[in-house]
């Protein structure tokens, strides 16, 4: 953003420009008033909230970290060793009330994400009751994280949509100017003059706020949303993996591997974790 608006402000006064001239705040609030109306009438109420979390996640760049992988890949391994070596209620407990469950307060970060984790609960819940087939399980995990990236991407199209519409608002407000303009034709040329280029500033502005502004922060979104999306590939590859036979550590190599290899953490580092992790949670039970 800095070096969008320096190069664009900046390069307008090395052409000899003047900031002033730029700053018609009737034009902004036509067309940034208008296009947050519209975004109001065209989004849930929830939709709008999320979108102001959204961006405030984009600009903190709140995407996992490796530390989140491991925590993910630790209470899975956790889970998956009570399932091998515990009788069905005291897993049920750790699954029934995962906030007060020593597994789970182990990993907080994990915890914190209460979507993750009711989806970790609620296929874990569904091995435990055994009559589910694994490509039965596969088929329902992926409808649900569908919906899970659908819901999350809500916002990124809101706020698309309203990039979209703002060349046209510009030309709005850019034609209400001219409108002006021309009920002052027989005023001196230096004030008609000012009249119309005020009028093309809501033109630039429009443009500048969808392509250089809103359109951007809308791509980051979809980026961060994605990324945290991929948490739940995670837990299902793992599970499943689990549900066909493999061994905790083994099943957690199938989760491992469908992080990006940049953000992948090792084997040496999940081997760590998972085995600090577990020894924490097993002394805290």
């Amino acid at each position: 953003m800095v070096v969008t608006f320096g190069c664009v402000l900046g390069g307008y006064m090395a052409m000899g420009g003047y900031l002033d001239v730029l700053w018609q705040p009737w034009e902004v609030v036509i067309i940034c008033g208008a296009a947050l109306g519209i975004f109001f009438v065209a989004n849930p109420m929830s939709v709008v909230k999320d979108s102001g979390k959204a961006m405030l996640d984009a600009f903190k760049q709140s995407v996992p970290k490796e530390q989140d992988y491991l925590e993910l890949l630790g209470v899975l391994h956790s889970l998956m060793r009570e399932l091998r070596t515990k009788p069905r209620n005291e897993v049920e407990a750790h699954i029934d009330n995962p906030e007060e469950s020593s597994i789970f307060q182990a990993f907080p970060r994990v915890l914190k994400d209460h979507d993750l984790t009711h989806f970790i609960c609620d296929y874990c819940r569904i091995i435990i009751i055994g009559n589910a087939r694994p490509f039965e399980i596969e088929a329902l995990m992926d409808e649900e994280i569908h919906t899970v990236k659908h819901d999350k991407l809500k916002s990124y199209h809101a706020l698309q949509q309203m990039a979209d519409g703002f060349p046209a608002l510009g030309i709005c407000a850019a034609v209400l100017g001219v409108v002006k303009a021309m009920g002052a034709l027989d005023q001196s040329p230096e004030i008609l003059g000012g009249l119309i280029g005020a009028a093309l500033v809501g033109t630039f502005l429009g443009i500048f706020m969808a392509y250089a502004v809103v359109g951007p922060i809308a791509a980051k979104v979809k980026v961060v949303r994605e990324k945290r999306t991929r948490l739940y590939i995670i837990v299902k590859q793992t599970l499943l993996a689990y549900m066909n036979g493999s061994l905790p550590q083994v099943a957690l190599e199938f989760g491992r591997k469908t992080i990006s290899s940049k953000d992948r953490p090792s084997i040496d580092a999940v081997e760590e974790s998972t085995l600090n992790a577990g020894g924490e949670a097993a002394k805290a039970a």
